[in-house]
C-alpha cells in the first residue's frame, strides 16, 4: 500500500541550465580560459578543489583533456598514509565508533613541504595550470574555480563498497571505523575549507554518479541557496536496513524489495541529506550541508545561528520496527559529558512520536525507581562479555506505545522504542552520539557483534 510520501522532493530553481557530463564540463571550463587568455593573462590557473570521497582519478583524467603546461594532483601533497594516520590520531582513539572532533585546519594536515614547491612551481608556470583535488585552492585560489562535492551518504556508500579514507590505505577495513575517521576529522576539515570556497565558485558539479557529473554555475547555486533559505524545503530522503528494521516505510513509501528491512529513514539530517535542485533541464544534488555553510542565517534565523552557529541544530528521521525487533537499548551523553569527551558545545535532547504501533508495542524509558546503577552496570557487562542476557524491565520502565503517543527524552536518559512501533524522532542534534547499552545478544546484518 504506497501512501503519498515524496521518495524524491527537489527544488525548483528556474532559469539555469546545467553542464551535463565532462565533456560540457571541459568545454565551459576551455571557454573561461580562453576569455582570460585574450584579456592578456600569460598565466591562468584552473583551481578545481574537491571534498574526500570524490573519485579523484575520474576528475584529474577529465582536466587533463584541458592540456595545460602544469598539472597539479593534490594527492601528492599529503603525507604517506601513517604519517597522515599518526597525524590525525588525537581524534581517532581506539574505539570502533566514537572519534574527537577535530578542529584544525585542513593545512597542518598536508606536507608543508610539497606544499611550498607546488605554490612556487604554480606561481613560475605560465601559460594554463590546472591544480585538482582535496586542498586545491590551497596551492592557489584559482582564476577560475571548480568544487567538485558529494553527498555523505554517497561517502557512506562507497566506503561499504571498499573505498577508503583519503590517502588512506584501508579500503578492507570495518566500515564503521572509516566513517569515523570521515565523521571525526576528513569532513570537519572539508567542511570549514568548503565554507570559504563555494560563495566565489565559478562551477561546482555533483559527482554523485560515476562518469556523469551535472555541473552549474557559482550564481546558479547562489541563486538555489537563496530560495531554499527564504522557504519550506525537504532534503532528499536516504533508506537504509538494519538488525531490528520492519516492514512498514517498505509498503507504505513503494521501497525497493532487495534489502531484507528498512530500519532507518533519514529525513531531514543536513549533514548527510542531499538538496535536490530541478534547474532548468536536470536535477543537481549538493549536500544539505552547503546550505547551512553559506546561508546560516536566513536558514537558522538570529537566535539559533547565535547559540549554534552554521549547525543545523535538529534532526529528523524515522525508526520502523513494524515486523522487526526491539531498537538497541541507548543513551546519549549530557551536555557536561559531551563537552569533556568530545569537543561538543550542546547535546542530544530527543523525542518519539508514534506514528503507528502493533497491539502491545512499547517503549522502554528511563530507570526504574530504585534502581541501583553498579547494579545495573554489571549486569550489562556480564551479558555484553556473554554471560546471562540483560533483564531489561527489571531496570528500565517499559511504558506502552500507542499512534500519536509522544515521549520526550531528555539527554542521559536510557531508552529505545520496542518491537511493533513506528516512530518519528526528532533530535535537537545534527551529531551521531548514541552509547549503545544493550543489544539483545544479536549481531548485525555483517555478522559481526554490534558495538555497545
Amino acid at each position: 500500500m504506497a501512501g503519498r510520501y515524496d521518495r524524491f522532493p527537489t527544488l525548483r530553481v528556474p532559469g539555469h541550465e546545467v553542464l551535463l557530463g565532462y565533456e560540457a564540463l571541459v568545454g565551459a571550463l576551455a571557454r573561461r580560459v580562453g576569455a582570460l587568455r585574450l584579456s592578456g593573462a600569460d598565466r591562468v590557473v584552473v583551481a578545481c578543489d574537491s571534498y574526500p570521497g570524490v573519485r579523484d582519478d575520474e576528475v584529474l583524467e577529465a582536466l587533463a583533456r584541458l592540456r595545460p603546461e602544469v598539472l597539479v594532483d593534490t594527492r601528492e601533497l599529503f603525507p604517506e598514509p601513517d604519517e597522515l594516520t599518526r597525524r590525525m590520531e588525537p581524534f581517532l582513539t581506539d574505539d570502533r565508533v566514537f572519534g574527537r572532533m577535530c578542529f584544525g585546519e585542513l593545512e597542518d594536515f598536508m606536507d608543508a613541504g610539497s606544499l611550498t614547491s607546488a605554490r612556487e612551481r604554480v606561481g613560475g608556470a605560465r601559460g594554463l595550470v590546472v591544480v585538482c583535488g582535496f586542498g586545491a585552492a590551497l596551492v592557489h585560489p584559482g582564476d577560475v574555480l571548480v568544487y567538485c562535492d558529494v553527498t555523505r551518504w554517497e561517502i557512506q556508500l562507497r566506503y561499504r563498497a571498499g573505498m577508503p579514507n583519503y590517502r588512506c590505505d584501508n579500503g578492507g577495513d570495518d566500515p564503521l571505523r572509516k566513517f569515523k575517521r570521515g565523521y571525526f576529522v576528513e569532513w570537519r576539515l572539508a567542511d570549514r575549507h568548503k565554507a570559504r570556497l563555494l560563495g566565489r565558485a565559478d562551477f561546482v558539479v555533483d559527482t554523485v554518479d560515476a562518469g556523469s557529473p551535472r555541473a552549474v554555475a557559482g550564481p546558479a547555486l547562489a541563486e538555489a541557496l537563496d530560495v531554499a533559505s527564504s522557504r519550506p524545503f525537504r532534503t532528499v530522503p536516504y533508506f537504509d536496513p538494519g538488525v531490528w528494521g520492519g516492514q512498514w516505510m517498505r509498503e507504505r513509501f513503494d521501497l525497493p524489495d532487495g534489502a531484507p528491512n528498512y530500519a532507518w529513514s533519514f529525513d531531514g539530517v543536513p549533514e548527510e541529506n542531499a538538496l535536490a535542485l530541478a534547474f532548468d533541464n536536470a536535477v543537481v544534488r549538493v549536500p544539505a550541508m552547503d546550505l547551512t555553510l553559506l546561508r546560516p542565517l536566513p536558514l537558522l534565523g538570529e537566535g539559533v545561528y547565535a547559540r549554534y552557529g552554521a549547525e543545523f541544530p535538529i534532526r529528523f528521521d524515522l525508526l520502523d520496527t513494524m515486523g522487526g525487533q526491539n531498537l538497541s537499548l541507548q543513551v546519549h551523553p549530557t551536555t557536561d559529558y559531551i563537552r569533556r569527551a568530545f569537543g561538543m558545545a550542546y547535546t542530544q535532547d530527543e523525542s518519539y512520536y508514534v506514528l503507528d504501533a502493533e497491539q502491545g508495542a512499547c517503549v522502554y524509558l528511563g530507570l526504574r525507581e530504585g534502581v541501583d546503577p553498579g547494579e545495573m552496570m554489571a549486569a550489562l557487562e556480564r551479558a555484553n562479555a556473554g554471560g546471562e542476557p540483560f533483564d531489561a524491565e527489571r531496570y528500565v520502565n517499559r511504558l506502552p506505545a500507542r499512534p500519536h503517543d509522544h515521549f520526550l527524552i531528555p539527554a542521559g536518559t536510557v531508552h529505545c522504542s520496542g518491537a511493533g512501533t513506528m516512530v518519528l524522532e526528532v533530535s535537537a542534534t545534527p551529531y551521531i552520539f548514541t552509547f549503545k547499552l544493550w543489544d539483545w545478544g544479536r549481531t548485525g546484518l555483517d555478522g559481526r557483534p554490534r558495538p555497545v
